[in-house]
């Protein structure tokens, strides 16, 4: 695919995306080359599905050379700084956006098993192979509306090396029995390595400070975040507002009197059968049992919901904070989480930080970031994805509209050519500047123009052999 003439719709989102900036900080504004280049980076990373600045030079036939597009990348300090909270601006100003859901969760991005450059690569736990491997790991902030869902925030995570040392070596200990005085004592937090537990707080506390306007009507996390401080923290932070998260099955509750744990509570109280509405669409059967009991872990009474889907084993443990919900809208509401899965997985697939981005140390992870969840934004406002949205249609999938931008370009490309005022003259300038861009490389798999070296017998050595192999 190549890249001519930028389209209509990301010269439009650009621009809008210049005015949001001035809003923010009337010195963040971009000039006309700022403007182009990210316009141009937009567009690329669509047809290319990376951010390599190799392949945008490529695909722009020369016209663009990737050192100036590297350039120009590690120059926009201040423009790439407030960019994704202006881009969000742009997106609540067109689509309306009052209020909705705020959904927190992370995920990995493997990176190769040399990683000196890349910035917060640690090692993961693989889920795929079971082993581990070397990348990076991202805590996403998620908004959900009745029209759209788009990342409003984002931040790497990495785990302290003394307090990762710390928690295998007591783990140890504790299984030897050592008693607690005797184990090492806890390293105090660093500053440069906060939990994910506070960086999701902070992106959620940035939320609420750039848009109060917005009416958050529940926040939603995964099991990692089912703390006693992010529940209370993050439901007082929008004013008491109804936050969802799990517990593990080995939690204790204490329910009329006994402690048990939540396993013991499933069982003794096996769910009742009732059908449960996916996301607004299709209904299954479920089978649910809740209660209102003290959970140890929190110190205090929680809404406490076991909840096995049908064909399932086993049962998982939903927690809120608010007691006044029904059973049935907590359990609805838990399920508009998976809508960030399905996010994460467009968003490695089709946006670019999936694939080739190579970019070294903290500013370039964080502005290929910034430029993937860019290309996320300006896809929302792609004409087709408009014209739906506002007809009350389904809207288009990422990959969809990543294959109609790509034809979008290459048609424009070619328009270009054939309604210049001298075609012919242009093709044979097109020729020469694919031979020139896509140049046939040397290939180290094939032998043609080197030795092989003697593979044959030495005639001298035969004798020797043969005298040896006769003393034997």
């Amino acid at each position: 695919m190549f890249i001519g003439q930028s389209l209509p719709f990301v010269t439009r989102y650009v621009d809008e995306l210049d005015s949001a900036l001035k809003c923010i900080d009337p010195d963040a504004g971009m000039s006309r080359l700022q403007k182009s280049w990210v316009g141009f980076c937009l567009l690329a990373i669509v047809v290319t599905n990376s951010i390599c600045f190799k392949r945008f030079e490529r695909a722009s036939l020369g016209r663009y050379s990737h050192a100036s597009l590297s350039w120009m990348f590690r120059q926009n300090h201040a423009l790439l700084q407030f960019v994704l909270r202006a881009s969000v601006c742009v997106i609540v100003e067109r689509y309306g956006i009052t209020e909705g859901v705020l959904v927190v969760d992370d995920s990995d991005k493997k990176r190769s098993k040399r990683t000196q450059r890349i910035y917060k690569a640690h090692k993961l736990k693989d889920k795929s192979s079971g082993g581990f491997v070397r990348g990076q790991n991202l805590v996403f902030l998620l908004l959900i509306t009745d029209t759209v869902t788009l990342p409003v925030g984002v931040e790497f995570s990495m785990p302290e090396k003394a307090l990762t040392a710390w928690t295998q070596v007591d783990k140890r200990l504790r299984k030897q029995g050592v008693a607690k005085k005797q184990r090492p004592a806890k390293p105090s937090p660093h500053p440069d390595y906060p939990t994910k537990l506070e960086i999701a707080l902070e992106l959620l506390k940035g939320f609420h400070t750039t848009f109060p306007e917005i009416r958050v009507r529940c926040v939603l996390a995964d099991n990692v975040y089912g703390t006693q401080v992010f529940v209370d923290e993050a439901s007082a932070l929008f004013f008491g507002v109804q936050v969802i998260s799990k517990l593990r099955k080995n939690q204790n509750i204490r329910l009329r009197g006994k402690t048990l744990n939540l396993t013991t509570f499933s069982k003794r109280y096996p769910g009742i059968s009732q059908l449960l509405c996916i996301r607004g669409g299709q209904k299954v059967n479920v089978y649910m049992r809740s209660a209102r009991v003290h959970v140890d872990a929190h110190g205090k009474k929680r809404f406490v919901i076991a909840i096995r889907y049908e064909g399932e084993q086993e049962y998982r443990y939903l927690v809120a904070s608010d007691m006044s919900w029904r059973t049935i809208d907590i359990a609805q509401a838990q399920t508009l989480r998976w809508l960030v899965e399905v996010f994460i997985e467009d968003w490695k697939g089709y946006e670019g930080f999936g694939q080739l981005t190579k970019q070294t140390d903290e500013e370039g992870s964080r502005r290929s970031l910034s430029l993937s969840l860019l290309c996320d934004h300006c896809l929302l406002l792609h004409p087709a994805q408009l014209a739906r949205i506002q007809d009350k249609l389904p809207a288009c999938t990422v990959g969809s509209l990543r294959d109609s931008v790509q034809v979008e370009s290459l048609i424009e490309f070619i328009a270009g050519v054939i309604l210049s005022d001298n075609p012919e003259q242009q093709m044979a300038l097109l020729t020469s500047q694919v031979q020139e861009v896509f140049r046939l490389n040397d290939s180290s798999k094939h032998m043609v123009g080197r030795e092989l070296g003697w593979l044959e017998p030495t005639p001298a050595l035969k004798h020797r052999v043969r005298n040896m192999l006769k003393a034997a």
